[in-house]
């Protein structure tokens, strides 16, 4: 076994005098089966967790060389037991996740609103952690399944740790807490069948939602083309609920956060999620982590939506509301700061796996609103990590712990990793005149006035279900409605109880009628909805462009992928010419092939390829092209992969090129159809860009 780190054997002096045939034999081999180990050319001894150097780590101790194994081989059972623990219990919700360390620095001082350090000084540059995740599905699950994911940010700030936990969509589903093991029940695997997994395409999710109309204006986001993102790195962030930021006199404002992508936001169809899910099941995961790797630094620009309480008052809806939003042509969003992920962790279960976050953990500066969701989430996220990682130490965990010094009086406890000295833990004390205490610039809750009875009922500013759920649908593009209505019928479909159906589809007639009328008639089930009878009357709010997902960012090719397949007889400076406008435009070029040892261009040099074509469908970029020769095209034509290649990035709306493959481009009828570029008729790959930049070819959007 090649690599196997044995420590030293011992030296003569230390050998027992008497020692049987079969002992010698064992130690001067190291023999497993009969295999023979030499020890690897290291000073890196293996040892226990104790750090004793371990002699044999090839056999267990045994009474004989054919006898029983013994218990007191304590070296066996450290290793095993060590083995038999290392899964925790993975998160009940977002427990596929993907992480990354970065940096958060601000733009300029926001003093004057929040007393926040990190958030004073452009100067400081405050180290971060990210993990992005899906909601539903198991850490077993796919990357890309139709679901939300989360956005969880943890600042290791000069003040602690201040986490904010978010999704990439910047409302909720329920309005309060109460609802939530509820809502998370509905939409996991059916209790009585384990499935389906990381789907909310079954009934017990849509009952749910028939049943609770506070749910539709997050289900509109969710059927969108939101829940199905192209990158984590071109997905927007939100903190959802509603906090407030204090500054040093004490003055408090609500306000929302947001994290907006450099890069942009994008998403692919529900046709290449599905594709992209069986092709590579890691494909977000993948995307984010090559990306720190090759040094293509995600970033986010960070941005408030400050409001003081007379203008959350004049509002038509409740910002306590999690269900709501404040459209940004009310309340803009001031660009603060910008974060950038530029390292990979070291080790998935240690940092991505373990790190624990909470809606609880903020700093001075920063408070919480009154919002039921967000108060219930205090006490939820903190009891979960308690359970996840099994002690009320869980900080002390190096990617937990914060990296300004803290201390308390807290002791003990199940995995206690400090230790401390003194006698005073507890507090005030005298015996301890330097030990810790409370300071006046510490944590303050701001000073708001409460009052009421205690009553278990929903205000009546929460009432209002469907206003909202309108706004979105018909603030989004027309592709983006069209998009919505398919994935509604698709998730429909999937209902076997047809009264569901028909409850939900009197919902959708009350958000909008046309779009009722869609997915009846996509159902076959024109004319069979129940009407719903809304809490409180719907109104037409103006509709805000920025909710779209397209066309609000600027047009970049920067930070997707181009495959670039290439077949014989190929023309070398074409394809140089490409690859290099590709680079230009800060995109990666990946050179396939139908074998992976690559093709002869039209010199008859052998080019190797990158990947091979039936392992790199087109599913895998954002735009493609294909260059060959004569005898290329003509066995590209024969080739199944290769027609797939072509017929799917066409039905999934790419950005084509095509050089000297008019049969392969006949036989696949992207001849001549909107997007797709002729390289070789006029030579123009800044034409190819113009169409990659844009992303999806919309014109082509017919089916």
């Amino acid at each position: 076994m090649e690599g196997v780190i044995l420590s030293p054997m011992p030296n003569k002096k230390n050998v027992p005098a008497r020692e049987t045939k079969t002992a010698k034999t064992a130690k001067a081999n190291q023999t497993n089966g009969g295999e023979t180990h030499q020890r690897a050319t290291t000073d890196l001894l293996l040892t226990t967790n104790q750090g004793l150097p371990i002699s044999d780590n090839q056999n267990s101790l045994k009474g004989g060389d054919r006898g029983p194994t013994l218990l007191e081989d304590f070296i066996l059972r450290e290793k095993i037991t060590h083995f038999d623990h290392e899964r925790i219990p993975e998160r009940i919700v977002h427990a596929r996740g993907s992480g990354a360390h970065g940096y958060f620095q601000p733009y300029k001082s926001m003093k004057h609103v929040t007393s926040a350090n990190f958030l004073s000084d452009p100067k400081i540059k405050t180290p971060v952690f990210v993990r992005f995740s899906t909601v539903a599905g198991g850490a077993g699950s796919v990357d890309l399944p139709r679901d939300v994911r989360g956005f969880a940010v943890k600042f290791y700030t000069q003040e602690g740790n201040f986490d904010l936990v978010g999704n990439n969509i910047p409302v909720f589903f329920i309005q309060d807490a109460i609802k939530f093991p509820d809502l998370i029940h509905s939409v996991k695997m059916e209790a009585d069948r384990g499935y389906p997994q990381a789907g909310s395409a079954h009934d017990t999710f849509w009952d749910f939602v028939s049943l609770m109309p506070e749910a539709l204006h997050m289900v509109m986001w969710a059927m969108s083309d939101r829940a199905i993102p192209r990158s984590f790195r071109m997905m927007e962030g939100f903190g959802v609920n509603t906090f407030r930021l204090v500054n040093s006199e004490g003055m408090s404002k609500f306000v929302k956060f947001h994290w907006r992508p450099v890069l942009g936001t994008a998403a692919v169809l529900w046709d290449e999620a599905v594709k992209i899910s069986g092709a590579d099941p890691d494909y977000h995961r993948r995307d984010l982590f090559e990306a720190i790797a090759s040094g293509n630094f995600p970033e986010f620009e960070f941005g408030l939506q400050i409001l003081d309480d007379k203008t959350a008052d004049k509002l038509p809806f409740d910002v306590l509301d999690a269900t709501k939003l404040i459209p940004e042509e009310l309340v803009p969003v001031e660009i603060v700061g910008k974060m950038v992920l530029d390292r990979n962790p070291d080790n998935f279960f240690a940092e991505t796996e373990q790190v624990a976050f909470c809606p609880s953990h903020v700093v001075p500066g920063i408070d919480f609103s009154e919002d039921p969701l967000l108060q219930g989430r205090l006490f939820s996220y903190l009891d979960t990590q308690l359970s996840r990682l099994g002690s009320p130490n869980f900080h002390q965990l190096p990617i937990n712990a914060p990296k300004c010094p803290f201390a308390n009086m807290q002791r003990d406890g199940h995995m206690q990793m400090m230790v401390h000295k003194g006698r005073g833990n507890y507090e005030p004390n005298s015996i301890e005149p330097k030990g810790e205490r409370e300071t006046p610039t510490g944590f303050r809750t701001a000073p708001i006035p409460l009052e009421g009875t205690k009553v278990r009922l929903r205000a009546e500013s929460f009432k209002d279900h469907y206003s909202q759920a309108r706004l979105f649908y018909r603030s989004v593009t027309p592709q983006e409605q069209k998009h919505i209505a398919m994935a509604l019928t698709f998730e429909l479909s999937k209902v076997d109880i047809p009264e569901i159906r028909k409850k939900m589809l009197g919902h959708l007639s009350v958000i909008d009628e046309k779009l009722g009328a869609k997915v009846a008639d996509g159902l076959g089930m024109t004319g069979e909805a129940i009407a719903a009878t809304p809490a409180a009357k719907p109104i037409d709010l103006d509709q805000s462009p920025a909710l779209r997902l397209y066309g609000k960012y600027k047009p970049t090719l920067k930070g997707r992928k181009v495959g670039i397949l290439l077949a014989d007889g190929f023309d070398a400076k074409l394809k140089d010419a490409l690859v290099a406008a590709v680079k230009k435009e800060g995109a990666t070029p990946a050179i396939i092939a139908p074998k992976v040892g690559g093709v002869m261009d039209s010199a008859g040099k052998k080019i190797m390829a990158e990947v091979a074509l039936s392992g790199s469908p087109s599913i895998m970029f954002d735009a493609v092209a294909v260059l060959a020769g004569p005898v290329g095209d003509k066995s590209l034509s024969a080739e199944p992969d290769s027609i797939s290649f072509l017929l799917d990035a066409d039905r999934h709306l790419k950005a084509i090129a095509v050089a000297g493959a008019p049969n392969l481009a006949k036989k696949t009828h992207v001849d001549g159809v909107v997007g797709v570029t002729d390289l070789r008729a006029n030579g123009d790959i800044s034409k190819f860009i113009d169409f990659a930049r844009n992303g999806k070819v919309w014109e082509r959007d017919t089916a």
